[in-house]
């Protein structure tokens, strides 16, 4: 049977380094990642899925948890014998490696979590979500791109990148652009638990970053045991994509610590 998701697996399976899942944010699909997918394939393997209701994975109306999302990667990579990775996320999908970290780390060797925050959701955030579903159900997707296009990327972004973001925000199912963001709105709070992870944890946001400023991204490095906190100038909420060459530097030099660690 094959997996439930869509994914790229792409690099190396003949190496003592460390495998990297990408997971990706809301509203995206796996290709955010192609400058990372680029970059590290040459020298270790590289699994970057497309989550439920995103990209080419079907679609599941109605509400999905992170929990949902966290077990449809342990499937995966249990159907593609990933056994120890690291583990990196942005946004929605740091979230998510959040929750993949409290329900299955003990097989994650190392933490990357970018323009991201922990705290559960506040009671006008829920009102927020849920009233952005609606809207997205109602009108589909393109009035929020182009209304969120220049806080995703900032306004002097590249603009071969802006008509990536803005294309795969476009290409999303309203549908599953919607249970996620019901499903978000529920999130528990990971503050506490990332206090007792104990592998080495990189912190990455972009500078100008509004959606999960630079102070989320401190109060998070703060409460990990071992991280290392990198901040991207030049940058909003996507520094993966807008400074692809600086974001790639840190992640690369973060995998060779990991990878020493074995």
């Amino acid at each position: 049977m094959p997996p439930f998701l869509a994914y790229e697996d792409k690099g190396r399976t003949d190496t003592s380094r460390a495998p990297l899942v990408l997971i990706h944010g809301h509203p995206f699909d796996r290709t955010m990642w192609t400058p990372q997918i680029e970059a590290f394939s040459p020298e270790r393997r590289v699994v970057a899925p497309d989550l439920r209701g995103y990209g080419a994975s079907p679609v599941t109306p109605g509400i999905t948890p992170l929990s949902r999302f966290a077990q449809d990667i342990e499937a995966l990579l249990e159907d593609l014998k990933v056994d120890t990775f690291v583990l990196a996320g942005l946004s929605m999908g740091g979230q998510i490696a959040m929750e993949c970290h409290a329900l299955f780390g003990d097989r994650v060797r190392g933490l990357v979590l970018a323009d991201t925050f922990p705290a559960a959701e506040t009671p006008q955030g829920k009102v927020t979500r849920n009233a952005m579903a609606d809207r997205l159900l109602r009108e589909g997707m393109r009035g929020y791109a182009d209304e969120v296009l220049e806080k995703m990327v900032a306004p002097y972004a590249d603009p071969a990148v802006k008509s990536h973001v803005h294309r795969m925000m476009t290409a999303t199912s309203p549908e599953g652009a919607a249970a996620a963001l019901r499903g978000r709105a529920e999130r528990p709070d990971y503050q506490d638990p990332l206090t007792r992870v104990t592998v080495p944890a990189l912190v990455v946001v972009g500078a100008d970053d509004e959606y999960t400023p630079v102070s989320d991204a401190e109060s998070m490095h703060a409460l990990l045991p071992d991280s290392t906190l990198h901040v991207i100038e030049g940058t909003a909420h996507m520094p993966n994509l807008e400074r692809p060459t600086e974001f790639n530097a840190v992640l690369g030099k973060f995998l060779e610590r990991v990878d020493a660690r074995q």
